[in-house]
């Protein structure tokens, strides 16, 4: 492979990205609902996963902990996640969505799998397979 073909991915990468982030911003703002692409994967992950500390989110949503902690903020502010310390380590923090939180997770989980949906239209199991694969692997090429 040339050089300006792995040039190309990068940008190819960059532009999937923003192009998805922006029509997931259309469709919350379209909604009604102020949240942000990274504050939804938060959101999301609190939903399934239940009450967790600040570094199994940054774990959980491949964000680094100074990220998760202004998203954990920004969610609170907006009144959709709680933050309380740990009983028994008063370092630590456990967060939560609010019924706030659970009803705006529920109001958009539809819109999100719609984008999903035509994010993948045209696309075969095994395409989501390889990329995943391919994805794993350019990751695994730096370790952390």
């Amino acid at each position: 492979m040339s050089q300006l073909s792995y040039d190309n991915v990068g940008t190819l990468l960059d532009r999937t990205t923003r192009l998805l982030k922006a029509h997931f911003q259309r469709a919350f703002k379209d909604a009604g609902v102020d949240l942000t692409p990274e504050q939804w994967v938060v959101l999301d992950h609190l939903h399934k996963e239940g009450s967790s500390s600040q570094t199994d989110l940054a774990n959980g949503t491949f964000k680094d902990a100074p990220t998760v902690s202004r998203i954990i903020d920004k969610l609170a502010k907006k009144g959709m996640a709680a933050r309380t310390r740990f009983p028994n380590d008063r370092r630590r923090y456990q967060v939560a969505l609010t019924k706030k939180g659970e009803t705006i997770h529920e109001q958009l989980l539809p819109k999100v799998e719609a984008l999903r949906v035509q994010a993948w239209s045209g696309l075969s199991e095994a395409d989501y397979a390889d990329l995943t694969r391919i994805l794993d692997r350019i990751r695994d090429n730096f370790p952390e």
